[in-house]
C-alpha cells in the first residue's frame, strides 16, 4: 500500500488523495458553536478569538446520511447548506474548526493518521465505527430540534481522539 500522507503534504495531493485522506467520521457535519457572551445573536464566523472554545453538539445537518455517515447532497451541500464546512488546500488555517480526530487536521497538526481509518483498514468504514470514532448512532437531525435550544445538546465525544 502506498503511504502518500506520509510523504506527501497536504497541499501537494492530488484531488483524488485529498478526498481520501477524509476519514468519513462526518464530525464536521455537527452544528458548532463559539461561546461569545458579548454576541447579541448567533452568527457564522470564520475566525475564533484567543479564549474562545468551540462546543460541538450532537445535532446533525438534515443533508447527513447517519447510518453510513455520509452527505446525501455531496456536490450540492454549499448551495444547500452555506454554512457547510467545504475544507479545501486553500482554507486549511481554518482547521481549527475541525475537529481534533478529523484526519486532515491530524496531519497538518503533524500527528499522521490514526490507526482506524480507512485508508488502514481496507477502505472500509467498520474499524472507525467500533472506535466510535463517527456520529453513526450518536445524533439528532437539525430538522428535529429547535436550534435556538443548542446548549441541551453540547456533547464532548466529538472532541475524542484515540491514538
Amino acid at each position: 500500500m502506498d503511504k502518500y500522507w506520509e510523504t506527501t503534504s497536504l497541499k501537494q495531493m492530488s484531488d483524488k488523495q485529498w478526498e481520501d485522506i477524509c476519514d468519513g467520521c462526518a464530525k464536521c457535519c455537527l452544528h458548532k458553536f463559539i461561546d461569545d457572551e458579548n454576541a447579541p445573536q448567533p452568527a457564522t464566523t470564520n475566525e475564533i478569538n484567543l479564549g474562545e472554545k468551540i462546543h460541538y453538539t450532537n445535532i446533525a445537518c438534515n443533508l447527513l446520511n447517519t447510518k453510513t455517515c455520509s452527505c446525501t447532497q455531496y456536490s450540492q451541500r454549499t448551495k444547500l447548506v452555506p454554512e457547510c464546512v467545504k475544507l479545501t488546500k486553500s482554507n486549511l488555517q481554518d482547521i481549527f474548526f475541525m475537529p481534533p480526530s478529523c484526519s486532515y487536521r491530524r496531519l497538518y497538526e503533524g500527528r499522521g493518521l490514526p490507526s482506524w481509518h480507512p485508508l488502514l483498514n481496507k477502505n472500509k468504514k467498520s474499524a472507525m465505527h467500533k472506535a466510535g470514532m463517527s456520529v453513526r448512532g450518536k445524533t439528532v437531525s437539525d430538522k428535529d430540534v429547535d436550534l435556538e435550544e443548542f446548549e441541551d445538546f453540547i456533547a464532548l465525544w466529538p472532541v475524542e481522539d484515540l491514538d
